[in-house]
């Protein structure tokens, strides 16, 4: 990428989109388009299309998207499927109209079925049925994925599909309805250790297996890939390549936090997929790895929400 071209990313103010801002930025790209969701609703076709031919942006970062956890996933399926499947279509689409060099487009790791062989390596995508309390979403962003495919196979374009591990780091989600698992137990510990509360409760058993990314190595991956002319169109997990339990998360973040209590499990909550460990050997083919260790990642982002914290009162 050329250090004045114009470049879109999508979803600019959520957690990954604000990452590659900042890693473009530190890059020295001087030509960021970013527009907020009240300038421009990605889910209507002809505002989009109107935006793209006005602008003509020469590579694009498709990190808009409907996220949750499990419970936000589970209650709002329809938001979920509908909102994503309009954005990434309304997008891709309108890229190829106006001539788009690039793109790129983030996907999940909820894309691979349920029972996958460990780790998970991209092939395995269609080959078995997907965790049920997050099917919707997976679909749309299967549906993403494949519309990239297929455009660049018609077309002959260049769009690239990414599919990171769990995320975390600043501009992360910490509603306890809405959030991830990472940012939930954050809260949880932050809230017990200033209450001086005995213990936090963790849905689940504790003993499902997760991968966990800092979205500042994410964005580093994508700009890593957009710049490289010599890697091919597809599909591309980014992860770290090692997990962890629930049971051994929660822990490790209640000593960055600093909360001495107990632990409770709820298992009458949802467990979700036992184990999802992605294979990243075709990154780390291509030279990429992630640098920030969990250990670390936790006290960057324990900070960012102490900050959050503050500004919010």
């Amino acid at each position: 990428m050329q250090k004045d071209a114009k470049i879109f990313v999508a979803g600019h103010q959520g957690m990954v989109g604000s990452a590659i801002i900042r890693r473009l930025e530190g890059a020295g790209y001087s030509n960021l388009l970013t527009l907020s969701h009240a300038a421009l609703d990605l889910t209507a076709q002809s505002s989009v299309e109107q935006f793209m031919q006005e602008e003509k942006p020469a590579y694009v970062f498709l990190a808009a998207a409907k996220v949750g956890g499990i419970h936000a996933n589970n209650a709002y399926r329809g938001e979920f499927i509908y909102q994503n499947l309009m954005m990434e279509a309304n997008v891709v689409h309108a890229a190829w109209q106006s001539g788009v060099e690039r793109l790129l487009f983030l996907g999940s790791s909820c894309i691979y079925p349920r029972d996958c062989p460990q780790p998970i390596k991209e092939e395995y995508l269609l080959t078995g049925p997907l965790e049920e309390t997050n099917e919707p979403y997976a679909i749309a962003k299967i549906a993403g994925i494949k519309l990239c495919e297929s455009y660049n196979r018609q077309y002959g374009t260049q769009y690239v599909s990414v599919m990171p591990t769990n995320l975390y780091g600043p501009n992360d989600n910490y509603d306890l309805n809405n959030s991830h698992v990472l940012p939930a137990l954050i809260r949880k510990a932050h809230e017990a250790k200033m209450g001086n509360e005995g213990h936090i409760v963790v849905w689940g058993s504790g003993k499902p297996m997760r991968e966990f990314l800092h979205v500042d190595d994410m964005a580093d991956a994508c700009v890593f890939l957009m710049e490289r002319t010599d890697i091919q169109r597809g599909l591309y997990n980014v992860g770290v390549g090692e997990d962890v339990t629930i049971k051994a998360l929660a822990e490790a973040v209640m000593d960055v936090v600093g909360f001495k209590g107990e632990i409770v499990f709820d298992a009458s909550k949802p467990d979700g997929t036992p184990r999802k460990l992605l294979n990243v050997d075709r990154m780390r083919d291509f030279g990429w790895t992630a640098k920030i260790a969990l250990h670390e990642g936790l006290e960057r982002v324990y900070l960012d929400f102490l900050a959050l914290t503050e500004r919010n009162g």
